[in-house]
């Protein structure tokens, strides 16, 4: 190790020392303040973003944010502020906001910290912190890489949204009047590009990107900016189709907008107030026999991994859907009070929502499907989870023979959820590690393809 890795390693722990200090501090406060319950956070976040443009540098962004909050319970009275003044008499102030907020609310007798025997006691190293030492300038030369690569694919390229650098960086510390108190740091890079296309009097734009924990794990610029612009140009010549009843693929990096969806049908949120076509689910069958959907929160360096939820509570892995029945639920402190069930560690999200793969890649199942739709992108929004009715206008490409044979938009596909997740015929191996959902392009039976 460098002497100015060691340096910067020595100031890192200081800093998250201090910043321990500062929620324990926090806590105290509220307490002598009256509060039987007390849980406080605070962050430092540092990044850089660079946009090239035609070439040109366009944006050239730095960030550093800091900020604390605190959540109080007064007998099940809650009160929460925030702040980003980390002088004394901000941090006072703030606390005393929190404490006069919660002393003028109602009681909710499932209001409060989550049980103390959920706590985290140990905090596992996933591995999520990988600082990028990236200057200026070469932060704008990858950028510009990207970008190039993207405009050289095909002549018809005739514009550019840009190419786009990002690494992030972020310390957060929590602790409640339980005696949990855990923190790490955790980093994120992304290269991404978008361009747009022309054919006659036709303009199509399309992009890519690619997002890690560490740098290394980045594909090429290049290699980014040749997806977009391929992805660009196979959506000239677009046509509109018909309406008919097809097959339909839903690609990976957009197949994982459907199973959140399945999450916002399983949470508890929705639960608890009787708005999920989901409610009352569990131990059901809600898909084919042959899905597996699980949590895996302490996979080393994945972008959903967490030691613990925003409540303290110790994440694990666990089974959402097996067989094809509904395991468990999405559920913080307060939701699972209110359904009389216990926490799942969910509070602020799912952590790693992983859909088990099948053994067939993308063009093997397009060749299963035969004849249909493979949707490319989602545009609009037109999902009712209380009811599970599904409609969404998208762009893709049609397929017949096993092949595609033309781009499409100006469409909509339509279903109900319900039927839609029981209609699941394969999941591809292509699997989309790029976000918080894990999953491959996934075959649906049938749906309603109808013209714009």
């Amino acid at each position: 190790m460098s002497e100015s890795q060691s340096a910067a390693n020595e100031a890192e722990f200081q800093q998250q020392s201090q910043l321990e200090e500062l929620v324990h501090g926090i806590i105290a406060q509220a307490q002598k303040l009256g509060a039987d319950g007390v849980e406080a956070g605070a962050s430092i976040d540092a990044g850089l973003s660079v946009t090239v443009r035609l070439g040109e540098t366009e944006t050239l962004e730095y960030n550093r944010d800091r900020g604390l909050g605190l959540t109080v319970y007064f007998d099940h009275r809650k009160g929460s502020a925030s702040t980003a003044d980390f002088e004394p008499a901000g941090i006072r102030a703030t606390v005393e906001a929190a404490c006069d907020i919660a002393r003028y609310t109602s009681a909710d007798p499932c209001a409060g910290l989550a049980d103390a025997e959920r706590m985290a006691s140990v905090i596992p190293d996933l591995d999520l912190y990988h600082p990028w030492q990236l200057d200026v300038d070469q932060a704008i030369e990858l950028a510009r890489d990207c970008e190039a690569a993207a405009r050289a694919v095909d002549e018809r390229i005739v514009n550019s949204e840009g190419g786009t650098l990002s690494s992030y960086t972020s310390m957060r510390v929590s602790a409640n009047s339980h005696g949990f108190s855990g923190g790490y740091r955790t980093s994120r890079h992304s290269l991404s590009c978008s361009v747009v296309g022309r054919q006659g009097d036709e303009m199509q734009r399309d992009h890519w990107y690619m997002a890690a924990r560490d740098h290394h794990d980045l594909v090429a610029p290049e290699e980014v900016g040749r997806m977009a612009g391929e992805r660009t140009i196979r959506r000239l010549g677009s046509r509109r189709l018909t309406t008919r009843q097809a097959p339909v693929i839903f690609a990976a990096d957009v197949a994982r907008g459907l199973f959140g969806n399945f999450i916002s049908a399983i949470n508890g949120g929705s639960l608890y107030r009787k708005a999920s076509f989901l409610v009352d689910h569990l131990g059901k069958q809600v898909f084919p026999g042959f899905i597996h959907i699980h949590e895996q929160p302490l996979l080393k360096k994945a972008l959903g991994s967490a030691p613990y939820d925003t409540e303290g509570v110790a994440t694990q892995a666990r089974d959402l859907v097996r067989d094809g029945v509904l395991q468990g639920y999405v559920l913080d402190s307060y939701s699972a009070r209110r359904l009389g069930m216990e926490t799942t560690a969910n509070a602020g999200g799912v952590h790693n929502l992983s859909i088990d793969p099948g053994d067939k890649d993308l063009s093997e199942l397009l060749r299963a499907m035969d004849t249909g739709l493979l949707v490319t992108e989602l545009i609009g929004f037109g999902v009712n989870i209380l009811t599970g009715d599904y409609s969404r206008g998208v762009a893709g490409l049609w397929v017949e023979n096993g092949k595609i044979q033309y781009p499409v938009d100006e469409i909509t596909v339509a279903g109900n959820l319900r039927d839609m997740f029981m209609g699941i015929v394969e999941v591809g191996n292509d699997v989309d590690l790029r976000g918080n959902i894990r999953s491959g392009s996934v075959l649906i039976e049938q749906m309603t393809v109808a013209g714009a």
